[in-house]
């Protein structure tokens, strides 16, 4: 990783930049549809997995047709967070997952977050997104919307989708934790070389 320079491209008018859009759009209809006045749980577990399921499509499209972004850079984790964000916070106020859930997955953020302003202060933005970190947040997106059909059924349906959204839930939640040791380590090792380079 080197220091931040200029961003070689701020293009906006982008198909992956529209995409992201429309994904960060879905984030307040999703919480209409989870708090508002009437719960619309079934409309909600449709929002939210093509929300969580185009996770990959911004992406794919910015290197598949060369349209790769500084902003769809920021763009793309800033939707992933604020899409587990908001189904947390809709999740535990509903009650359809535990608080101590939620307070493990935003615990991890605190863990990882405190530590980026020390970073920027040595010149270095954020670590680059690990695979290993998109693929804990993709679970995790698609554990949610399960988790929620859960608890908007009956039956057989509910029986399988509550044991689906939890083996998601728990493994996405394994990925996400691995992936912030993985990005501390990133940030110690670039203050330690700064550090180094700052003594010469």
């Amino acid at each position: 990783m080197v220091r931040e320079r200029s961003p070689e491209s701020w293009r906006v008018l982008t198909v992956p930049n529209a995409i992201s859009f429309a994904r960060l759009l879905g984030v307040p209809v999703f919480l209409w549809l989870m708090l508002g006045p009437v719960h619309y749980d079934l409309a909600a577990v449709v929002v939210l997995a093509v929300g969580g399921g185009t996770d990959w499509v911004d992406g794919y499209v910015a290197r598949r047709f060369d349209q790769g972004s500084r902003l769809g850079q920021l763009l793309d984790p800033l939707a992933d967070r604020l899409y587990i964000l908001a189904t947390l916070a809709a999740l535990t106020i509903r009650e359809i997952v535990p608080w101590q859930f939620t307070a493990a997955l935003l615990a991890r953020e605190v863990v990882v977050g405190v530590w980026l302003p020390v970073l920027r202060r040595y010149g270095y933005g954020p670590p680059p997104v690990h695979y290993i970190g998109k693929t804990g947040t993709f679970v995790l997106l698609m554990a949610f919307p399960t988790l929620l059909l859960s608890a908007a059924t009956s039956g057989t349906v509910h029986t399988w989708a509550y044991a689906a959204g939890w083996a998601l839930g728990i493994w996405g939640l394994a990925l996400y934790w691995l992936s912030g040791v993985l990005y501390l380590w990133q940030i110690f090792s670039l203050i330690r070389e700064a550090r180094q380079e700052s003594r010469v």
